[in-house]
């Protein structure tokens, strides 16, 4: 039997439909139908289904569709029976009170991160990524962080045919760049996104590790650049990171620490 026959056409094309649903938040059938360039029918029948599952909503005030919190909670039961969310609050909690500024929690999902949880910073100005929002790991502090903990061979396998695509013109270009950069981050301890991925933000990142030394997530604080340059690094928020991370992964078990 070969792969192709393992797989239900019509399972992939609805997962298709909520993928777009996604990416452009609100459409209706025809739209649906020429952006995936299927025919009407197809996509009704699908959309139809998604609906009676639960999987999308129809907006009451127009024929266009969205997709519903169903897959929301589906993540969020995952990550509470990780445990890392409720594990890791006292601990941003912390990171907040002596930075104020806005602290992520994100793990990773195959060649992406995923925030699980942030506390807003209290400024006025601040970074706004949300629970949930997926990013790419190589071009991201939280990312670079996990990957730079993680066996080389892992991380080449993971990235070997990654497109590395240039959000600023600081994004990382290519795997012996980013390994490199993993060797220098795995001798400090930390890393920072240096506006890799959004221009005029910086984070600064650590890993989180388990009783084995296997990387479960990372923890970081975002600073809009100005601010950042205005002094962060002198109030040591870099140390007040890597301090609060490894606090966190020792009682996770880990006692391997630079």
């Amino acid at each position: 039997m070969s792969q192709r026959s393992n797989y239900i056409k019509s399972v992939i094309k609805a997962l298709d439909i909520l993928e777009v649903l996604d990416k452009e938040k609100e459409l209706g059938i025809s739209e649906l139908s020429e952006k995936l360039n299927w025919d009407k029918s197809t996509v009704h029948r699908l959309v139809s289904t998604l609906k009676l599952k639960g999987y999308v909503v129809q907006s009451p005030t127009s024929p266009k569709y969205s997709n519903s919190f169903k897959l929301f909670e589906m993540g969020n039961n995952v990550v509470e029976k990780l445990g890392l969310r409720r594990q890791a609050q006292p601990f941003l909690e912390e990171l907040l009170s002596k930075t104020h500024e806005t602290v992520n929690l994100a793990i990773q999902d195959g060649p992406y991160i995923i925030y699980i949880d942030k506390i807003e910073s209290p400024a006025t100005i601040k970074v706004d990524l949300s629970i949930g929002k997926r990013l790419p790991i190589y071009c991201t502090g939280l990312g670079k962080a996990m990957l730079a903990f993680m066996p080389q061979e892992t991380v080449t396998n993971l990235l070997k045919d990654q497109v590395f695509y240039p959000y600023t013109p600081k994004t990382v270009k290519s795997l012996s760049q980013l390994m490199e950069e993993l060797t220098e981050i795995r001798r400090l301890g930390y890393s920072i996104d240096d506006e890799e991925y959004v221009a005029d933000l910086k984070c600064i990142a650590a890993p989180i590790r388990n009783y084995h030394n296997q990387v479960v997530a990372a923890i970081s604080i975002a600073v809009p650049k100005y601010r950042y340059d205005e002094g962060a690094e002198n109030i040591g928020y870099v140390e007040l990171v890597k301090t609060v991370c490894e606090k966190f992964s020792r009682e996770l078990g880990c006692n391997d620490f630079i």
